[in-house]
């Protein structure tokens, strides 16, 4: 039998049901019962799937005592430094410069407080971060989707469908949880913010449910939705859509939608008196599309798996038009097709908004199949989906074992992560600048130093573009002596990191002291008064 059969509570009777098991009795018979044997093997078929599940879980915590570098993870590393130092007026976390940051959310702040407190580098924080935000997203998916199912194999098949049930290409980005990408970004407020949009779900959909609950849970929803919109304003996003189809679905009587109102109102006002950022400044932000573009790229490829979670929810349409997870996924559809012709691609992160209720309802369904035929069919087209899905982000490993220790197929797929530079930190100090090309930028901030422009678009920096042209100008070939000269005057310079190829000054040149060599072959320079 599949690691999709059913076993102990979750038989055809449900979770309401009673069987001979549960009442010491032998129970009434069923023609449509299945023999001792094949119940057997559907409870060690459940045994199974909740010991692949744990097995993730395992696999994602020794991930996090490595904890991969790639991407946005050196952002975040020097936001709570800035935060452990700086509490009240940390800054701008990257470069030199006293401006707000987007990045100083309740979720960096709490993390730069535990720094600030216990001492302990940023590293073991962001580890720390790391396994709350996964413990949230773990509880957060179990809990949401007992409100939809009562299906004992729900949860932990969901968590699969959730990691593996994406295309045949991995796609790694902030936000989208596919086991590779969940890897890569554990660390980020991201999971913080999805971890929270699950309770936030199944504690809005509990709250609808009959008489509806009391104003303190709804105010607490309204605060619980501004933290999540604050931390990590995408996932807010699709947190919003995902209420949105939950208040639609649940039908909301009159007397839950003043204090829905309510909520949100306070929601609105915790979102306009946050003080390290202006919430409300991120509409007026443009810049965003050349990024994004990508996510309406090589659909197919990355989310074709999903498809059976369509499936799954055309079920689910045709015996309920206003599902929760069937809304959940139009309304997703709409903004990113609205994305799509309007050229706002940064729309595109509203992805997780179509990809998370197709995945949720293929495991509830699935789970939720009656035996015999249907349950057979629905785990047949499910577990090969979820088969392929696994080896696609086998690769996944590697950042537990090396890519040494992968077979020869899975290593080619594997991306080493980032070095880090670490090894420039016995000469740079706190606050120091560095000057330095776009890669090393996104990283050296990690360690305290700033950089004279940041390796990320910053929208809130006023100078950004002028930094950006001192940055070009050091480096580019045609730039005179003197004018590499005053780029590193005008920003306070102390250290250069260049490769030969970068440019800049000659490693003879008398403002250069040679002080360390990278294993990258980046070269650490002291700028000399």
């Amino acid at each position: 039998m599949s690691l999709l059969g059913t076993g102990g509570a979750d038989g055809a009777g449900g979770a309401t049901g009673t069987t001979g098991a549960e009442t010491g009795t032998e129970g009434p018979k069923r023609p449509w019962s299945a023999p001792a044997n094949a119940r057997t093997r559907r409870g060690t078929g459940g045994v199974a799937l909740w010991a692949v599940a744990g097995l993730l879980v395992v696999l994602m915590l020794f991930v996090i005592v490595r904890l991969p570098w790639d991407g946005d993870l050196g952002m975040h590393a020097a936001t709570v430094q800035r935060l452990r130092h700086r509490l009240l007026d940390p800054g701008n976390p990257l470069v030199d410069a006293n401006t707000p940051s987007p990045y100083y959310s309740p979720w960096t702040v709490f993390l730069g407080v535990v720094a600030r407190l216990t001492g302990l580098s940023v590293w073991v924080v962001l580890r720390i971060g790391a396994l709350i935000g996964l413990a949230l997203l773990v509880t957060g998916l179990w809990r949401y989707v007992r409100t939809l199912s009562d299906r004992r194999l729900a949860p932990p098949l969901a968590f699969l469908c959730v990691v593996f049930l994406w295309g045949t290409k991995v796609f790694n980005w902030s936000g989208f949880l596919g086991l590779n990408s969940l890897a890569l970004t554990v660390a980020y407020p991201s999971v913080f913010a999805l971890g929270l949009a699950f309770h936030f779900w199944a504690l809005l959909t509990r709250g609808l449910k009959g008489e509806p609950a009391g104003w303190a849970v709804f105010l607490g929803l309204g605060a619980l939705w501004a933290v999540i919109l604050l931390s990590h304003q995408f996932t807010g996003v699709v947190a919003t859509l995902g209420a949105l189809a939950t208040v639609v679905g649940a039908r909301a009587g009159g007397r839950a939608l003043p204090r829905l109102g309510a909520g949100m109102l306070l929601g609105v006002v915790l979102l306009a008196v946050w003080p390290y950022y202006n919430f409300f400044a991120l509409f007026r932000v443009g810049g965003l599309e050349a990024i994004h573009r990508s996510l309406y790229q090589h659909l197919f490829v990355r989310f074709c798996l999903v498809l059976v979670g369509v499936a799954a929810l055309v079920v689910r349409v045709r015996r309920d038009r206003r599902d929760p997870l069937a809304l959940f996924l139009l309304l997703g559809v709409v903004v990113f097709a609205v994305g799509a012709l309007s050229g706002h691609y940064s729309w595109g992160r509203v992805l997780p908004a179509v990809l998370i209720p197709a995945q949720i309802a293929a495991a509830v369904e699935v789970a939720g199949a009656a035996r015999g035929a249907l349950r057979n069919a629905a785990a047949g087209v499910l577990a090969p989906a979820l088969a392929v899905g696994a080896w696609t982000q086998a690769q996944t490993v590697g950042y537990v074992v090396g890519r040494g220790a992968l077979p020869g197929a899975v290593a080619a797929k594997y991306r080493v992560p980032w070095s880090g530079y670490h090894w420039i930190t016995p000469w740079v100090r706190y606050g120091d600048v560095v000057m330095a090309k776009t890669y090393p930028a996104r990283q050296i901030p990690a360690y305290g130093a700033y950089t004279v422009a940041p390796g990320y678009p910053d929208f809130f920096l006023p100078d950004d573009g002028r930094r950006e042209a001192a940055v070009e100008t050091y480096f580019g070939a045609g730039a005179s002596r003197s004018a590499r000269l005053r780029m590193l005057r005008s920003y306070g310079v102390r250290w250069v990191v260049q490769r030969p190829s970068d440019g800049g000054l000659p490693p003879g040149d008398r403002v250069l002291r040679r002080v360390a060599v990278g294993a990258r072959g980046d070269v650490l320079y002291e700028v000399v008064r």
